[in-house]
């Protein structure tokens, strides 16, 4: 008779440069998604769970300067690598991205902002401007101020 023995994951320990600071984390599954770790071991909470499937963009963070959805990542493949989330945008809330949205007065709800202001910063530091931006951005707002998301994009 085969027995199927339970997967078994040894703690691993990982170090996380978040928003230009290092984090000791202990994870039990180095498949853990970033997520997670950035919001329950690290404890930024600015970062939002949306579907967790890689769709709606609520998760959104930075990694290496690219638009990254943190519910899908695996904790152990960004070990080493930069990671920005909205609180790692500026300190005081003066990023062009964020100066755009409370200039078009954009956040209804305000859920699913902080990934698209960290994919809209992210299209920024690839080069973008204006238009170029809006195409980037593929997040899903359920209160549907894509009108102002798009008047505020259309300012950087």
């Amino acid at each position: 008779m085969i027995r199927h023995c339970p997967e078994v994951h040894v703690a691993n320990n990982y170090t996380l440069n978040v928003n230009g600071q290092n984090y000791n984390v202990t994870v039990n599954n180095p498949a853990m998604p970033l997520l997670w770790v950035i919001r329950d071991l690290i404890g930024l909470t600015g970062t939002k769970y949306g579907c967790g499937i890689h769709i709606c963009g609520a998760c959104t963070v930075m990694v290496n300067g690219v638009a990254t959805q943190s519910c899908i990542t695996p904790v152990e493949n960004v070990v080493g690598e930069p990671i920005v989330t909205i609180e790692g945008l500026s300190p005081n809330s003066t990023h062009p991205a964020q100066l755009a949205w409370i200039a078009n007065q954009v956040p209804q709800c305000g859920y699913c902002q902080s990934g698209q202001l960290v994919t809209a910063a992210a299209a920024m530091l690839a080069g973008n401007h204006g238009a170029n931006i809006a195409a980037k951005m593929h997040n899903v707002c359920i209160c549907g101020t894509y009108g102002r998301i798009l008047q505020a994009v259309d300012t950087l």
